[in-house]
């Protein structure tokens, strides 16, 4: 007798291999955009604190906020990075004549990152996994 096709026990076979193999990959998937959107929020730290810093060179104040970077003549930061939403990511400024802070939080917290990150005048980068990072937080 020739047998055409698949019996149905074969195709429910292949399609439990296939969601086994989904159930694996798709939390490491998740994990690694998430990784991703934490080295894009460090990165994006590390500009906003040299800008801030080039910023005084030419001025007699540390910027107020992030919107003065990306409005400057020149700009200090891309008009994204200035808006203060990049890749999962909420970034603020604060400064004055004497010292700035920046921010950078998930936009989700569990989602699009799990660490706050923080820097100041110093340029130290520090990370908080407890939703708020500040200068007492560690060094990363």
């Amino acid at each position: 007798m020739k047998r055409n096709g698949f019996t149905l026990v074969e195709i429910m076979i292949v399609v439990a291999i296939i969601v086994l193999l989904a159930a694996i990959a798709i939390p490491n998937l998740l994990r690694a955009r998430l990784n991703a959107n934490e080295a894009t929020a460090i990165a994006s730290l590390k500009t906003i604190s040299w800008a801030a810093q080039t910023y005084r060179t030419s001025n007699p104040s540390y910027p107020a906020n992030l919107s003065e970077l990306s409005t400057s003549a020149p700009q200090y930061v891309d008009a994204i990075l200035g808006s203060g939403v990049k890749q999962g990511y909420n970034f603020t400024l604060t400064g004055d004549a004497n010292s700035f802070n920046t921010t950078g939080e998930p936009v989700t917290p569990n989602v699009t990152g799990v660490r706050t990150f923080f820097a100041d005048t110093s340029g130290v980068i520090r990370s908080s996994s407890n939703g708020t990072a500040n200068a007492s937080s560690p060094a990363i």
